[in-house]
């Protein structure tokens, strides 16, 4: 699969340029792989090693080629068609490596030429564990930065790396559904699951199990990798910083009713009795998740509808699984229609869907259709909030101070996360894991993202990444102080200030420790990853 002329390329950019100890083997190194040893490679791997060009190369000249540009372009804002390329992530502004001047945009003209940015030079298409083996072992050997994706689902910039060799995981797409797993070892099982490859994305598992009347515990995106997730340690693309995960076997669960509650909450744009909503919106929360719920709700403090007229909106989805009672879960919400109603000037819509299982329900309301729309470019912002906070007395009127002095720019969103609560708060004393401790007693985990034009130059795109990380975050942060909640890392910034500390908490010390002690070389360098500060941004030297 590998081509002979870019194989050339590459090889013979090797001009004897002296190498530091350490820093990465570059392709302008006297030691970067002879055409001769990266055909050695291809061979072991079955002809699976590719040499990798941005996805919208063909769209410049001199790659130029008017249907496969077509191609491109159509498939541009196609999540699943991304996640299966090489040379593409989920988002585009990790794609390139502005500080060296390098892009490769669709948006720019034909005639500007196409640079490498952040993809990698070379990726291992892996079939198997095998391929994954002797594709580590050559990176290992010639000093190569590592770079692995799955989907390229990642808002951190894991899935890319400048002038690496990728490993692509994506299609190992085994899968195995057994009643009783048995752990190696063990003689005991542990009830239903399913094993899985690297690659099986959501919808995947999803429509496996259902065949079976089980579900699992998931997500609400086309290309979110089962296997990675919080099931890699709060790592979302299979591994990349202790190793590279092959498959998983996760815990099924027989299928149950749910009851879909949609409940929308709208006044006048600019109106200040919104923010008194979305204190009131977050003070409800802890009751409802005590009540089962969990979900997703979306908030628009500046939303245009027409020329001259525009609302402020707050809309939520959230499911309460082993419900059937609609009156029951209307009940729940009656609490918060009466102190909304008592503020005055807030529509509220509200209705109740039930549905007869949790994957009937997934497909319907979250991840219907075939992909989800990427492509551009977002850079996130975002904090875990605890149900202390939100029970206290004064908490979410903090809360909605925090974000009523932010800048809502028109369309900008927020998107909160109720996925925590139950069995996650349970197990604080039960399970020991890498997993942000704050988790344990978070309530919503709370996001929105910034973005610039693809044309930006480096100095404005700067700008908007510095007022995230020195103006925008440490107003979330300050909610609840800067050492009580942290940040979801697999939807957190990608120049977090003090990742060690928002990502991991108190467990980063420990597993810094196991970093060094089994990748003492750096070979799993993954972007604002345990270990990654010994390292320069690109992961090619160490500082």
């Amino acid at each position: 699969m590998i081509s002979p002329l870019l194989l050339s390329l590459f090889a013979t950019a090797a001009i004897g340029a002296p190498q530091s100890a350490d820093c990465r083997c570059r392709p302008s190194d006297s030691c970067w792989p002879s055409a001769k040893e990266w055909s050695s490679l291809n061979k072991t791997i079955h002809g699976n090693l590719v040499a990798v060009r941005p996805v919208a190369s063909v769209c410049h000249q001199p790659e130029y080629n008017a249907d496969a540009c077509r191609v491109v372009t159509d498939s541009w804002t196609d999540s699943v068609w991304r996640s299966s390329q090489p040379g593409a992530g989920q988002w585009e502004n990790w794609e390139v490596w502005p500080e060296r001047n390098q892009s490769c945009h669709i948006e720019s003209p034909q005639n500007t030429a196409c640079q490498q940015g952040r993809i990698s030079l070379y990726s291992a298409i892996a079939q198997s564990a095998s391929d994954i083996q002797h594709t580590v072992r050559f990176a290992s050997t010639h000093n190569l930065r590592l770079a692995i994706k799955n989907t390229g689902h990642d808002f951190l910039g894991r899935s890319t790396a400048p002038k690496s060799l990728q490993i692509l995981t994506h299609n190992m797409k085994d899968i195995k559904i057994v009643d009783c797993f048995v752990p190696k070892g063990s003689s005991k099982s542990e009830g239903p699951a399913i094993t899985i490859g690297a690659g099986v994305q959501l919808p995947e598992i999803y429509e496996a199990v259902a065949q079976h009347n089980r579900t699992v515990i998931g997500g609400s995106s086309h290309t979110v990798g089962a296997a990675g997730g919080i099931r890699g340690g709060d790592g979302r693309r299979g591994g990349g910083t202790f190793g590279v995960v092959t498959s998983v076997t996760l815990r099924t669960f027989t299928e149950v009713p749910v009851v879909l509650y949609n409940f929308n909450i709208t006044t006048a744009g600019g109106d200040p009795r919104f923010w008194d909503a979305f204190a009131e919106w977050h003070a409800a929360l802890p009751s409802l998740n005590d009540g089962g719920g969990s979900g997703y709700y979306f908030g628009l403090p500046n939303n245009p509808i027409s020329a001259s007229i525009s609302v402020s909106t707050i809309m939520s989805l959230m499911m309460f699984p082993e419900k059937s009672d609609v009156a029951q879960i209307d009940s729940l919400y009656q609490p918060l229609a009466a102190k909304l109603r008592q503020i005055g000037g807030i529509q509220i819509a509200n209705a109740s869907i039930p549905f007869p299982t949790m994957n009937s329900t997934m497909f319907t309301m979250f991840i219907g259709g075939r992909s989800d729309s990427t492509g551009g470019i977002a850079m996130l912002a975002s904090r875990l909030y605890s149900k202390d906070l939100l029970t206290s007395q004064d908490g979410p009127g903090r809360l909605a101070n925090a974000f009523k002095s932010i800048k809502w720019n028109p369309f900008t969103e927020f998107i909160g996360h109720v996925v925590a609560g139950g069995a996650v708060a349970a197990n604080a004393d039960k399970v020991d894991s890498a997993v942000n401790p704050a988790w344990r007693k978070t309530i919503s985990h709370l996001v929105f993202s910034r973005s610039w034009a693809a044309t930006a130059t480096l100095a404005e795109l700067t700008a908007v990444i510095k007022n995230m990380t020195d103006v925008e975050i440490p107003i979330l942060r300050a909610v609840e102080g800067e050492d009580q909640m942290g940040a979801y890392m697999n939807e957190a910034n990608g120049y977090e200030p003090g990742f060690q500390a928002a990502f991991w908490v108190a467990n980063y010390p420990r597993l810094y420790r196991i970093k060094q002690k089994w990748d003492p070389k750096g070979l799993f360098i993954s972007r604002k990853g345990v270990g990654s500060e010994d390292w320069d941004d690109a992961g090619l030297c160490r500082i």
